[in-house]
């Protein structure tokens, strides 16, 4: 098997959710948080092994951490996109909130002095989203939402507990020579690992530490025949998706093309241009020329 993608969720979670590799996943964090919430230490709560495998099927390929704080964060790398995406955000949030007082509602202590001590225990909750798919509608690759007051922009440190990081992959379209952020690098690297190794990876890149380090680790990674067969039906995916992709943008440009011939044509036919003038002007052939002047009688 060739290099393997780290679009791909089973290979993005084994990369960044193993212990051995908390460094590269708190880079990536911190690569995207802003520079004032910038952590120093990442704890994985669900490190990758086997047992993330259910009835031969990977059944947990978010990645849950804890920084030193005991803020919480759940990334996930999602190659299929969804109308829905955005309430899966908020419920994993919701989930990764609530079961921090899972501990009150197992003891069946449910009165309200109970409750408060559980709720004052409650930790901020981050979700970060990278998805190899356009959701929002505008060109922005990276949009960050929290709870802010509606008039003043403010939060108040009682709801300052709810932050979503979305990352739109492809929408990212610097190039190499123009690379400032830790985010737009990390971006490259994703969009590009599957094609690198140690001796292509650009200097752009190579100058991080972490990013050399998820190169070699991708280069050496090992997959398993269960491993195998789930990350070649999610890559065939991710290929078909891409061809999809390209033949829709392809088939927009030429009937963009063609939308602008026909009008050429139609302005010639105003003009009184025979067929043959027509054709050379606007590249439509003389059936099409000729079918136009009947539309127009």
């Amino acid at each position: 098997m060739g290099k393997v993608n780290p679009k791909i969720d089973l290979v993005f979670k084994k990369l960044f959710g193993s212990e051995e590799n908390t460094d590269i996943l708190l880079s990536l964090i911190n690569a995207i948080l802003p520079l004032n919430q910038q952590i120093a230490k990442i704890t994985l709560k669900n490190p990758y092994n086997v047992s993330d495998y259910a009835e031969g099927k990977l059944s947990i390929l978010d990645i849950k951490a804890q920084d030193e704080q005991g803020k919480l964060f759940d990334i996930e790398m999602q190659i299929r996109g969804s109308k829905f995406y955005g309430k899966r955000a908020l419920f994993y949030w919701a989930k990764m909130f609530s079961s921090q007082l899972d501990y009150v509602l197992d003891d069946n202590q449910d009165d309200d002095n109970t409750l408060e001590v559980g709720y004052s225990d409650l930790k901020k909750c981050i979700v970060i989203s990278l998805m190899d798919f356009n959701f929002f509608e505008d060109k922005e690759y990276q949009h960050f939402y929290t709870l802010k007051d509606n008039k003043t922009n403010e939060q108040h440190k009682d709801l300052d507990y709810l932050d979503l990081y979305f990352i739109e992959l492809k929408k990212y379209k610097g190039k190499l020579e123009n690379l400032q952020t830790m985010l737009e690098r990390w971006i490259t690297f994703l969009n590009n690992a599957y094609k690198y190794d140690n001796k292509t990876l650009p200097q752009e890149l190579a100058q991080i530490k972490e990013i050399r380090k998820a190169t070699q680790t991708l280069q050496t990674m090992y997959l398993d025949e269960q491993e195998k067969r789930y990350y070649e039906s999610q890559k065939k995916f991710w290929l078909d998706q891409e061809a999809f992709v390209k033949e829709t943008i392809d088939k927009v440009v030429e009937q963009a093309e063609l939308n602008k011939q026909i009008e050429n044509a139609k302005n010639g036919i105003l003009k009184g241009y025979n067929n043959q003038i027509i054709t050379d002007i606007t590249g439509l052939s003389i059936e099409q020329v000729e079918q136009l002047r009947h539309k127009k009688q």
